[in-house]
Parts: C-alpha cells; sequence; structure tokens
C-alpha cells in the first residue's frame, strides 16, 4: 500500500475536540511524519484519527462563529458594535444583512481544509481501522459506526448549507488525472440516499447513548443517527428541495438535473422515519424535561423545566439526542446576550459580557398569549398590547411585579416568553449575589437609559455595548449562575454543552411531515405537536384555538397547520439555530428576512419616551436583506470554483 505522508495533521493544531464530560483532548498526532499505516497499528493512534474525525462538528455546528443558524436570521438583534469590534466572532450577522459573497463567503465550509478535509479523514479511518492489531472486532465495528455516522453529518449539513453536494465514497489518489480529480455536484436525491445509505450502515451498529461508554458518550448513538436520518429526509421532503419550480434548470457541470420535480410521498417517507426515530428514543430512555424544578411556584418550576431544554440539565439532559461540548474557552454567543452592566459594583457586573445582542420586537411578538395562541388571534387576551396596565395574579409573581404598571404586551403571555425574554419591567427569577451570598428571587430587569440594564448613553455610539431594542435575551443563559461573574463561574461548573439535537425537534418534524401529507390532519399531527405544547405549559392546540381563537377553525385545515406548526418551530427553538435553516426550506424567507428590525427607544429615561408613546415600535436596524434565489444557499467560494469546475449556485 502506497505511504502517504499525514501533511494535513498541522490543519488541526489549533483545535481541541470532545471525548467526554472532562475536558478536551489534543487531536494532533505527536510524530507529524508518520505513514497512515504506522497510524492504524495502534488502538491509540487509531483512536486520535477518531478524534479528528469529529473536530468540525464542534466548530462549525456548535460554536456560533462557524454556525450561520445563530445569528444568520432575524432573531438577534444587534448594532454596529457588535460588527465592527467582534466580526470574527459574528459573520452570520453579515449574512442577515444581505453582505454573503462569493470571493470569501461568511461560515464557508465548502474547503479543502474544512468539511471535506474531515470527509478525508473518516474515509481514511473506514479504509484503515480493520489492521489495527491490539482491537476487538466489536468495538472497530463500533468505531466505524460513529464514523459513519459523522460523514453522514457532513453531508448533510452541507446540503442544507449549498444544496446538491460532491459525495466522496472513497478518497481520490493524489496520482490520478487532472479529469480523475475533477468531481460533479451530485442531484439531491443521489445526496439524500448517501446520507440515509451512511445512517442505516451506522444504526445497526450503534448503542444507546445511555449504553456507551463514558470516553464515547459525545459521539453519535442509536437515537442520534436515527434523528439524523429523519432530519434529512424532511429537508428532502421541503420545498426548497422538493420540486422547487425555479431551481428546475440547474444541473452539473454533466448536464445532470440537480433538483427533481415534486413527489408528494417524500413527506410520508420523512414521516415514517420521525416515528421510527421516536419510537428508538422512547427504548433510549428519551423525554421531554419536565417536572425538574424546586422554585416555589408552577409558572417559575415551568420555566425551569423550558431552561433545561437548552443548557440546565448539562450532559446529563434526557431531552438531548446528541451532545458534544462548547470548545469555546468563553461562550462567545453567551458574552454577547447576556444582560450587560459596567458598574462593577451591582451585582449584574461580568467582566466578559459584551451585551450587545438583543430580541428583535418580531421575536417577542412571536410567542403566544398564556392561551397558547398567537397574540393577534386571543379574543380574550388584552385589549391594547402597547399600553401599561397592572397584574395581579399571584401566578405571576416573580415573573412580573404585581400591581406596577409593566407594558401590557408582557403580560398573560406563555411560559416560553418568559423563559427566553428579559422585558423591562419583568422580572427574572434566579441566582443572584448579594452583599456576597447567593440567593434566589426574582431580579427585576430595568433597561430604560441610565438604569442598572439600559444603555449609560443619550445617541447609539458604536464603540460601546448597547442593547438597541429594550429586550435581554434569557436563552443560552442558565438561572443557576448569578449574574455577576457570569462566565467565571460557568467555566468553574464544567456545564457547557450544545445539544445538536434534541427530542422536541423531532415532535415537530413529525408533525409537519404528517401534515403536508395528510389530506386533513388527524392525531398522527396534533398528538407529536401537544407534547411540545403541553411540556411548554399551554393547551393542547385543538383545545387551545377551538376555545380562544378568533377563527377556530384553522386547526382542522391542513394550511391552518402549516401555520401553527411553523409557529410552534420558531417559538420552541427559538435563538436555537432552526429558523435559519426553516425559513429557507419553507420557501418563506423572503417574506420574513427583508423587513427591517424593531425595538423601543432605549436612549429614553421616561416611559413614555421608552415605548414610544405607547404607539408602535421604532425601526433599530434597517440593514435586511434576502434576495431569492440567490440566497437559499451560500455560495461556493469563487476560486474553488475555478480550481475545481464545480458548478457555482444559482445567483452567485
Amino acid at each position: 500500500m502506497m505511504m502517504k505522508k499525514l501533511w494535513y495533521n498541522v490543519l488541526f493544531a489549533c483545535f481541541v475536540f470532545l471525548t467526554g464530560c472532562s475536558g478536551f483532548l489534543d487531536v494532533v498526532p505527536d510524530n507529524d511524519i508518520e505513514t497512515i499505516e504506522t497510524d492504524f497499528e495502534k488502538r491509540e493512534n487509531a483512536e486520535v484519527w477518531l478524534k479528528s474525525c469529529y473536530v468540525f462538528l464542534t466548530v462549525n455546528v456548535a460554536e456560533s462563529a462557524g454556525n450561520p443558524a445563530y445569528l444568520g436570521a432575524d432573531e438577534y438583534c444587534g448594532a454596529e458594535y457588535v460588527r465592527t469590534k467582534n466580526a470574527g466572532l459574528v459573520p452570520a450577522l453579515f449574512i442577515g444583512d444581505g453582505l454573503q459573497m462569493a470571493q470569501s463567503p461568511y461560515c464557508n465550509v465548502w474547503h479543502k481544509n474544512q468539511y471535506f478535509a474531515a470527509i478525508r479523514y473518516c474515509n481514511i479511518f473506514l479504509e484503515h481501522i480493520d489492521g489495527v492489531y491490539n482491537m476487538e472486532a466489536d468495538e472497530k465495528a463500533l468505531w466505524k459506526a460513529e464514523v459513519k455516522a459523522v460523514k453522514a453529518f457532513y453531508y448533510f449539513d452541507l446540503m442544507r448549507r449549498y444544496g446538491p453536494i460532491v459525495l466522496v465514497d472513497k478518497n481520490i489518489d493524489a496520482n490520478v488525472s487532472m479529469e480523475e480529480m475533477i468531481q460533479s455536484r451530485r442531484p439531491i436525491d443521489e445526496c439524500v440516499d448517501a446520507i440515509v445509505k451512511l445512517c442505516d450502515e451506522a444504526m445497526g451498529e450503534l448503542p444507546y447513548m445511555s449504553a456507551k461508554p463514558t470516553d464515547h458518550s459525545l459521539y453519535f448513538n442509536k437515537e442520534a443517527v436515527a434523528t439524523l436520518k429523519a432530519l434529512t429526509l424532511l429537508y428532502a421532503a421541503s420545498p426548497l428541495f422538493n420540486g422547487n419550480a425555479s431551481l428546475q434548470n440547474f444541473v452539473n457541470r454533466n448536464g445532470e438535473k440537480l433538483f427533481p420535480a415534486y413527489d408528494k410521498e417524500k413527506w410520508k417517507r420523512a414521516a415514517l422515519a420521525c416515528d421510527t426515530a421516536l419510537l428508538i428514543c422512547k427504548a433510549a430512555g428519551k423525554e421531554l424535561i419536565s417536572g425538574t424544578g424546586s422554585a416555589p411556584s408552577p409558572l417559575l418550576n415551568k420555566l425551569m423545566d423550558i431552561e433545561r431544554t437548552w443548557i440546565g440539565d448539562g450532559y446529563s439532559s434526557k431531552e438531548s439526542i446528541l451532545t458534544v461540548n462548547n470548545s469555546d474557552s468563553y461562550d462567545y454567543l453567551t458574552s454577547m446576550t447576556l444582560v450587560y452592566s459596567p458598574s462593577q459594583s451591582d451585582g449584574y457586573y461580568d467582566a466578559a459580557s459584551y451585551g450587545c445582542l438583543g430580541a428583535p420586537m418580531k421575536m417577542v411578538e412571536m410567542f403566544y398569549t398564556e392561551h397558547g395562541v398567537p397574540i393577534t388571534e386571543d379574543k380574550q387576551w388584552v385589549a391594547s398590547k402597547y399600553s401599561m396596565s397592572k397584574e395581579a395574579d399571584e401566578k405571576y409573581r416573580d415573573v412580573l411585579p404585581l400591581g406596577v404598571d409593566v407594558l401590557s404586551l408582557h403580560r398573560r403571555r406563555e411560559p416560553r416568553f418568559y423563559a427566553m425574554i428579559a422585558a423591562d419591567r419583568s422580572q427574572w427569577y434566579r441566582a443572584y449575589t448579594t452583599g456576597g451570598e447567593v440567593t434566589y428571587k426574582g431580579v427585576d430587569i430595568k433597561v430604560r437609559q441610565n438604569e442598572v440594564l439600559g444603555t449609560k448613553l443619550k445617541r447609539y455610539d458604536e464603540s460601546t455595548p448597547q442593547n438597541i431594542t429594550g429586550y435581554w435575551i434569557k436563552k443560552w443563559l442558565s438561572s443557576d449562575i448569578p449574574f455577576r461573574n457570569y462566565h467565571t463561574a460557568l467555566k468553574n461548573s464544567l456545564k457547557n454543552p450544545r445539544y445538536i439535537f434534541r427530542l422536541a425537534e423531532l415532535y415537530l418534524a413529525a408533525a409537519e411531515a404528517w401534515n403536508e401529507y395528510l389530506d386533513v390532519p388527524d392525531d398522527r399531527v396534533y398528538d407529536p405537536l401537544d407534547k411540545v405544547r403541553t411540556r411548554a405549559g399551554i393547551l393542547e392546540v385543538r383545545e387551545a384555538w377551538q376555545a380562544y381563537a378568533k377563527n377556530p377553525d384553522k386547526v382542522t385545515t391542513k394550511a391552518g397547520m402549516r401555520e401553527i406548526i411553523q409557529q410552534e418551530w420558531n417559538i420552541e427553538f427559538a435563538f436555537e439555530g432552526r429558523r435559519y435553516w426553516n425559513l429557507r426550506r419553507w420557501m418563506t424567507a423572503p417574506e420574513e428576512l427583508n423587513a427591517p428590525q424593531y425595538g423601543w427607544n432605549v436612549l429614553s429615561s421616561t416611559e413614555r419616551g421608552f415605548y414610544c408613546d405607547y404607539d408602535q415600535p421604532m425601526i433599530v436596524w434597517k440593514k435586511r436583506k434576502f434576495e431569492a434565489l440567490k440566497d437559499y444557499f451560500t455560495p461556493i467560494r469563487s476560486e474553488d470554483i475555478q480550481i475545481s469546475d464545480i458548478v457555482q449556485n444559482p445567483g452567485w
């Protein structure tokens, strides 16, 4: 067998990786002139290759800087400061501004030193692992399955970013002709089949997460690969990939059509895969987090349940299907959303907080009322959402101040609103440092100009962190860690995972797929959706709409349920990196992502001034652009197009 120098090992010298809850391990072999054959003589060397196969899952998916989905849609809003001071950490914000480019694409993974390097590593591993002499056959089979699964994920992530991709079943020998080296993008159906094939092969060998050894618990497991298969088929059935009329003439360099005609049966295939994955998750002991809180009221306990879906249970979460370490030395997304106070003497101060990303009004108004229907549908909700009113119900103690004027928009909302949004004059029940002691209480959120969590300036200043919408974001933050010196405590807690898949995603995928396949929705649509809603503390969908909605029949139709399911996606996974992909695969992005972002007048210190005379929110960020057909997919870098003769995505 030809000997090959491991020239690409240097690529990984700047990365660290996960293998378990204990920390990160260096993935670079000690000797960069060893041959592939030598590396696969011993188990310990082969394991280094296994870690190398997984490294990009963390860098490009778990971490906010590499994943366009966290900041590339319209869920977060920030001013010039976050773009000028943190440009390398927030490239996806420029995507949302309409500044993506083919010369040097933001969040680019179509590159020989990115995902295609990872795929090469996977292929080398699969070709050589059988040669390791000090491993048993069953362990080799397990490691093979883990690598096939992560290779399938790289294919999946490439497909949702770029559309049709190049499939690399085996690495191409460096000595073949140039013509043999040049590969074509494959039709979407072939890409999907390749992912499904890898998933099926891996699923037969992988155990449940609970049965895996500790040092492999953060690699793919049976339930995770079943989820990957189901989501791949969901994407394949969606309008962007299934019968997209605007892409029917898109062909590869060989003239092969890359996008198929519409096939309704793809929805059924996706639905059945979701149902199968849910059965596997049930057998694996997965369940939606509920009933875990010890707070002094039912509502506060429900807020804790919701919080634990993204961070609170750490590595032991029963809802997480695939978990990885967030290998940032400190979490950039947290630092940019954590409440910002420059005063070192108060209990809100954290030296690592930039506090420059807030929630725009669209996200604030997206959450349901307490009855589980949209605010525009609830016939019993407040009369005027931008007026002031008082809350008297004890149920809201430590969530809203009782008997005090608050904006009506912030009253009588669903638990997920209060779990994810910190609004002016609301309260956040959490750990708080007072006089050096940590206690739990409803911490006041006051964000008007010159207040503790408001800007101290009287103008917008690109050199200073500012929340320009008036809404802080709670997602990614733990209520068990005080604001003061938050990042130091987070680092010491060793609880900084990212959940790549969680169970609620499968329930919503199943509901969506069955709704699109059936002519009229039935229990196959309602039941999985209701599981997510029940955990969220709201009524089941038919009960909510029939009792409280202005248009109660909407819940009985396919088109009506499509809108309801899509809003459920947007709420349950708000700020979690799903809306970016969903708006694209639903092909609703042009309507959603070309609108300016709204908020309150954070430069005002008075109630009337802050709430814009109680009239309507003001535009706080105008630079928003999504151009169809171009922006549905990430462009392939122009230099790579020239080198590889790959067909570029439409519009670029």
